[in-house]
This record gives C-alpha cells, structure tokens and sequence, in this order.
C-alpha cells in the first residue's frame, strides 16, 4: 500500500514538473507583474510605507501606558530625627524607619501632544514617502514591461531563426543531392558541390548557435517572470502579430504624457520631500506642548498581604500641561533651515530639468520607433529582393550559366537579409514598448 502512493505522489511531482505554462505577451507581463522579485519586493515597500504612514500618525493620538511596581525593603532606610521633637537632648538624633517593609504601587497614564510642529511635518512626508514608495513600484512595473518584451520577443526571434535556417538548410541538401547527380554524369565540377556543402556547414553552424540562444532566451524569460528557470513555457503569440499590433497602434502624444511620466512624478515627489525637510527644519523653532493625566493606587504592609480584602490602597491622580520652547541653538537651527532650502532649490531646478529631459527622450523615442518601422520596411523589400535574386541564381547555376560561387553569395545574401529582417521586426517591437512606458505609466494594482 504503501508503494502504492509513493508511486502516486511520484507520478504527481513528475507531472507538475513537467506542466506547460502557456503566455500571450499580455499574460507574460501580467504574470511577471504579479511574481517577479522585484516586483514583489515593490509591493511589499509600498506595504512598509503605508504601516509607516500608520505608525506616524499614531504617535499623535492618546497613549495610554499602565505601571505596576512592588518594592521590598531587605533592609529598610534609617532616617534620623532630632530627638528634641521627641523629648530628647538637643544635638542627639532619634534613629527612625519610615514607611513600611512591602510597598505596591499601580498607575494609569493618558499623554496627548497638543501641539507639535514637527508632527505636522511627519505627517506630510509620511503621505509622501507613500507615494515615493507607490512611484518606485510603478517604475519597476514600467521596467518589467520592456525586459519581458524583450524577452518575449528574443525567444520568437530566435525561434524564426531556427525555421529560417532549418528551411534554406532542407533546400540546400536538396540541391546538393541534385548537383551529386549530375556530378556523377560528368557534367559539373566537384567544386561546385563543395561549395554548396560548404555553404550547409555554415547554415548548421548559425542553427546550432540560434539553438543556444533559444535555451538562454527561455531561461533568461523564465527568470524574469518569476519562474524557475527549467519551466516548460510556450508562447502564443508571433513575432509578425505583434508587429502588425503595434504598426496598427501608433501611440499618440497628449499634455498630459509628461505628468504621468513616472520619472517626473518621482522628480516632483523629491521636490516636495526637500519642501517638507524645510518646514520640519523650521518646525523645530515652534514650541511643543502636551498634556498627561494620570491616576493610581498604593499600598502598603510589612507582609505580602496585598491580595486580601483588609489591605487598604491609597488613590492619587494627577493632571499636568507641558511646554517646551526652544530659545537659543548657537544657530545651529539656522545652518540646518539653510541647508534644506538649498536643497529645496536644487530640486526644483532639477524638476524643471527633468521636465526638459522628458521632452527630449519622447522625441527620441519616437524618432527611434520611426526610423525602425521604416527600417523594417527597407529590410522587408530588401529580403524580397534578395529571394528572387537566389531564385534566378539558382536557376541559372542548374543551367550553367551562374558559377557556384555567384549563387553561394546570392544564397549568404538572402540568408543575411532574412536575419536583418527579423532583427528589425524585434527592433520595432521594442521601441514601441520603450515609447509606451515613457507616455503610458504602467498602472498600480
């Protein structure tokens, strides 16, 4: 019986080791979203910062603490007396004990500040470093996206690749057992042949490269979606779909692309951090004042007889307001206010910086996105034009009116022309992305 289930729970691990995860583009970077480390240490800072924000504001309303204390005198402390207000001689001293052996004693205390600016203050940056911490998290949501595309599209390129190359491989043997032929009738040359074998070689060399990187593109997608890196994945969509989407989805620039940049609300967001540093600053030249009232009981007996009825407890309760006001620093208050209000400008001029930046790389990154699109186009007709040429070189070459050498480097042209055309396929896909995060801010979850 036993065996029975091990052979079961064998079976189930080796089946779940082996499950294939299925991912659309889309349904990468939401995966990734949702389990990459980065992306979960982001959610968890976001967590940090809104307990923070908490705990802040808890600092600010009633705090309650209890107190108990039981004391025992091993030796209690002699007090001496004038022993004349006993009757005694002047100048002698009576030896007296106060108190009793075993004393306890329990208070309740209720503190509230009334006013505090540096309070106030914290309060500001504490919704501040909120955003801060919401701002670090859809940056790193925006980053995921382009390294997942990239990803993505790495393996599809080097998957196309591999038919590519698997298929002008297939033609070439072809035309190498045709070209044997007529090598055998004595109406070719063997250096034909050979340069078509030599040609193959070449081919299975760059398929065999493409292979590796297809391992390294699913292990390096994998890893970036939070996956072990031996996962069975397999992907849906194709590198011309995804291409054909973004040709048929130009992304359009609006006033308000540059606001929701995250590089510019993390800019303002630092502004506003160095205006908060500069009111604590000047924060700390206000007085504080707060309030207690507490109350508790006493009592007291030579033996441990605290818990019967008989012990008698003595009530005391007591309210009090405290102000503090800070007088004179020897400027050191004025140096630190200094300090933050430059490091407020400096901010401010690196916002405005920032926005300029901005400006710059959208116009770039839409330039790039241009240039590739017209780029895949050129390599698109390019390819085309380079197939016909091979076709009519290989034509011409069974009719021996091409050497093998025209229709090898006709052939090693189509094959460059076919590689620059899905390079450029993943080009367009990947400035798309990187122009879509700079106008489109991945949304918080």
């Amino acid at each position: 019986m036993h065996k029975v289930f091990a052979l079961l729970f064998f079976s189930f691990s080796v089946f779940s080791q082996n499950e294939t995860l299925v991912f659309s583009l889309e349904e990468a970077i939401d995966y990734a979203h949702s389990n990459n480390k980065l992306a979960l240490d982001s959610q968890s800072d976001v967590r940090m910062a809104e307990l923070q924000k908490w705990e802040t504001t808890a600092t600010g309303l009633p705090q309650i603490s209890a107190d108990i204390s039981y004391n025992n005198w091993i030796e209690q402390q002699i007090s001496l007396i004038p022993a004349e207000f006993f009757g005694g001689m002047p100048g002698d001293f009576v030896e007296v004990a106060f108190g009793t052996q075993q004393t306890v004693n329990g208070t309740v205390t209720l503190k509230q500040k009334l006013f505090d600016g540096s309070y106030l203050v914290a309060l500001q940056a504490s919704k501040v470093y909120l955003e801060i911490s919401k701002n670090a998290k859809e940056k790193t949501l925006s980053e995921l996206r382009k390294v997942v595309t990239n990803a993505y599209g790495s393996i599809l390129l080097a998957e196309e690749n591999i038919l590519i190359l698997d298929a002008n491989i297939e033609v070439l043997e072809k035309n190498i057992e045709e070209l044997q032929k007529v090598y055998e009738n004595g109406l070719t040359e063997v250096e034909n042949i050979e340069q078509l074998q030599l040609t193959r070689a070449g081919l299975v060399g760059a398929r065999n490269y493409n292979a590796i990187l297809k391992n390294l593109a699913y292990e390096m997608f994998n890893l970036t979606l939070g996956l072990n890196i031996d996962t069975l994945v397999n992907l849906t969509d194709r590198m011309e779909d995804l291409v054909v989407k973004v040709l048929l989805s130009p992304t359009e620039t609006s006033n308000s692309s540059l606001e929701n940049n995250i590089d510019f609300k993390i800019a303002i967001n630092n502004m506003r951090s160095n205006e908060l540093l500069f009111k604590l600053e000047k924060s700390k030249a206000l007085p504080t004042i707060n309030a207690f009232i507490n109350g508790g009981y006493a009592g007291n007996n030579n033996r441990f007889n605290f818990l019967d009825r008989s012990q008698k407890w003595f009530g005391a309760s007591l309210f009090g307001v405290n102000m503090s006001v800070p007088l004179f620093s020897s400027l050191g208050r004025s140096a630190a206010t200094q300090k933050a209000k430059i490091a407020l400008e400096k901010s401010e001029r690196a916002l405005v910086n920032t926005r300029q930046e901005l400006k710059i790389r959208i116009k770039r990154a839409q330039n790039e996105l241009a240039f590739a699109q017209q780029d895949l186009e050129t390599k698109k007709q390019a390819q085309n034009l380079a197939k016909r040429i091979e076709e009519k070189n290989q034509i011409k070459f069974f009719e021996g009116l091409a050497s093998s050498f025209e229709l090898s480097q006709a052939q090693t042209q189509l094959y460059s022309a076919q590689k620059q055309y899905m390079e450029a396929m993943l080009s367009v896909l990947n400035k798309h992305i990187a122009l879509d995060v700079l106008l489109n801010p991945n949304p918080i979850n």
